[in-house]
């Protein structure tokens, strides 16, 4: 025999075999470790002989879980990774156990997985397990399963019952989309139909799994889509830091400029580096490699690089749908945390549009009030991060279109980022031009504060509708300005009149008119005006953003409080009415959230405090303020 004969074959597949508990997954791997000649020798008959020692019949299941237990002490629990090989290529099986209690290892080991086998019992039939499994493999996009129908020696080899299982899980399959490369009648235990034919199915004329395998196709690498290279670690070498990573997509080359999301900081790359292998000046998906850059930049774990012409999605908020474990339900509002690549970061629920049973795939019927997402179910739903991440539609790019999410320690759901009107930094938004510089006057902020007897500020009332923003503003605008003070209002409906008019109300767009809003704030506190805005600015992160655009001290929040039971009555322009019959969509405090200020500068709670008494109290506190500066108003 030549050398090259006893080379294993290079070509390399990864399967996921899942099923119902007690299908039979662990007694199928066994035999076919067995039937392949992938057995470490005398193993086989190392436990053939403890099971005689002790009386009990020698199981193959129990051959599988010897094999793990020496690797790691945890035999069918984890979602564990064993090779095999036929004269074809190698294989790399994912056994994700069955049970409901750890469907989770399915998300992370079926999501690598480029194949799928799954098992159902002839005897007990289709389980809810088994409609989930095929549920859960479809929204991880595993196109490539053959369905194997196991313990067929416990129907007396029946080709009926084989063909009414057959008909049942295919006719569940094709309603999510699945078409099975094919189902195989298998008796795992006595080796029917694995690597050989089965005599005693003389009426099966269709391939072996063996033959099943080796005919699934080795997914091609996704070199030719846009790249992604994720940051695992940073790591420093005599003068060089080295970003330590793996490119999940695309081609990386030296001399090519990176985006680092969502940081948004760019650079060169210097060199690629590699360990113990070749030196080449390219790295294409699949790989683990290092590189260094030309200019050096801060980025840690976690950050994604992409080719400035080809760029991820950088937001705080996406379209997911998401299969829960949870045993506590997932609900609007409670703290989560999403792992996406290496990137981690906390978030909650903002919006469930759907919940569907995955077992039936019945959309399932909640009050809206008490709207969640059980245990094995799956939500449609929109999540909202208290930090922009880069990530990629599930569809487009897998890798970076995939995640977990956490619930304290444990993680409790899987889920992949859904097709939605996300805006996408264009390919020229990172070529700005050197040349633009801030004009500084020869007026400072300290003459116009020493002329007009006070410095600029911003005081942002937000709050409800309803609550009295815009009264207050109005009011304490005049009493400023009848004080001889230098003042103006920026009101929510003013300016959506112009600056803003192109502007809808969903997050997205209310993020930018803040944003819009705050640049304009800024500018008349740099006048040296007394800003009062009037804006519901229903979300922190939005109302944090402003306030890192002034100097310290300049950015004066005032929650203008009243219960929502309160503004509603009050409703001076009829929008909650409205928003309750459904005639206006994304309107807070009924169908969008708000994010109420967790440390104002100012509380007014204007369902026990008239006008008068809050433009009071906002005075009193700039008093305080500006005679702490030595300027009084």
């Amino acid at each position: 025999m030549s050398a090259s004969a006893l080379q294993p074959p290079s070509e390399q597949l990864k399967i996921v075999i899942v099923g119902h508990v007690d299908h039979g997954k662990s007694t199928f791997v066994g035999r076919l470790f067995h039937d392949t000649g992938s057995l470490p020798e005398g193993k086989l008959e190392q436990l053939r002989a403890v099971a005689e020692r002790r009386g009990v019949p020698f199981e193959w299941a129990n051959l599988m879980d010897a094999l793990q237990s020496e690797r790691d002490q945890n035999i069918t629990i984890d979602t564990a990774q064993i090779w095999f090989h036929t004269a074809k290529r190698q294989y790399v099986i994912i056994d994700a156990p069955g049970h409901k209690e750890f469907l989770k290892n399915m998300v992370t080991g079926a999501a690598n997985a480029e194949a799928a086998l799954l098992l159902i019992d002839a005897h007990e039939g289709v389980q809810e397990n088994s409609r989930r499994h095929g549920y859960l493999l479809n929204l991880l996009g595993i196109r490539q399963i053959a369905v194997l129908v196991n313990k067929m020696d416990l129907e007396n080899y029946s080709e009926a019952r084989f063909r009414q299982v057959e008909a049942e899980y295919r006719a569940w399959l094709k309603t999510i989309g699945i078409e099975p490369k094919v189902f195989i009648p298998i008796a795992a235990k006595h080796g029917d139909n694995i690597a050989s034919p089965s005599p005693a199915m003389p009426w099966w004329n269709g391939p072996t799994v063996l033959q099943t395998l080796d005919e699934f196709k080795v997914t091609d690498l996704p070199v030719t889509q846009p790249l992604r290279f994720v940051i695992q670690d940073v790591y420093r070498f005599d003068e060089r830091r080295i970003l330590a990573g793996r490119v999940e997509s695309g081609t990386l080359r030296v001399g090519d400029r990176l985006l680092f999301s969502p940081s948004n900081k760019t650079s060169t790359v210097k060199t690629v580096e590699r360990w113990n292998a070749p030196s080449r000046d390219f790295a294409s998906a699949g790989e683990s490699i290092g590189i260094t850059l030309t200019e050096q930049i801060f980025v840690e774990r976690g950050a994604v690089a992409a080719l400035e012409s080809a760029p991820p999605y950088e937001l705080t908020r996406l379209q997911a749908r998401v299969f829960w474990l949870g045993r506590k339900p997932l609900v609007k509002g409670r703290p989560y945390k999403i792992k996406l690549t290496t990137q981690e970061a906390e978030c909650q629920v903002e919006a469930i549009e759907r919940v569907i049973d995955a077992s039936t795939l019945e959309t399932v019927a909640r009050d809206p009030k008490e709207t969640y997402v059980g245990r094995h179910e799956v939500g449609e739903l929109t999540l909202r991060l208290r930090k922009a991440i880069a990530f990629d539609v599930h569809a487009e790019i897998p890798v970076t279109g995939r995640f977990v999410l956490v619930d304290g320690l444990e993680v409790t759901g899987g889920g992949i980022v859904a097709a939605g009107n996300y805006p996408r930094r264009t390919a020229d938004a990172s070529l700005k031009s050197d040349n633009l510089y801030w004009s500084q006057g020869k007026v400072t902020a300290e003459h116009r504060a020493r002329r007009n007897g006070h410095g600029g500020c911003v005081i942002w009332l937000t709050g409800l509708s309803g609550a009295g923003k815009s009264t207050i503003a109005m009011e304490l605008e005049r009493e400023l300005f009848n004080m001889g003070k230098q003042t103006y209002v920026l009101d929510g409906d003013n300016i959506r009149h112009g600056l803003c008019s192109d502007l809808a109300f969903s997050p997205r767009d209310r993020r930018e008119n803040i944003r819009r809003v705050g640049e304009v704030a800024k500018l008349f506190a740099d006048a040296g005006f007394i800003c009062v805005t009037a804006f519901i600015s229903p979300y922190r992160a939005d109302r944090l953003l402003v306030r890192n655009m002034l100097q310290p001290g300049q950015f004066i929040e005032v929650h203008v409080h009243a219960p929502l039971e309160v503004c509603a009555q009050r409703d001076p322009k009829g929008l909650y009415a409205k928003a309750r019959a459904h005639e206006i969509k994304e309107f807070t405090g009924v169908t969008a959230p708000y994010e109420a200020p967790e440390k104002p500068e100012i509380t007014l709670d204007t369902d026990s405090l008239n006008v008068a008494a809050c433009v009071s109290r906002i005075l009193e506190f700039l008093h305080i303020r500006d005679h702490e500066t030595e300027i009084s108003i």
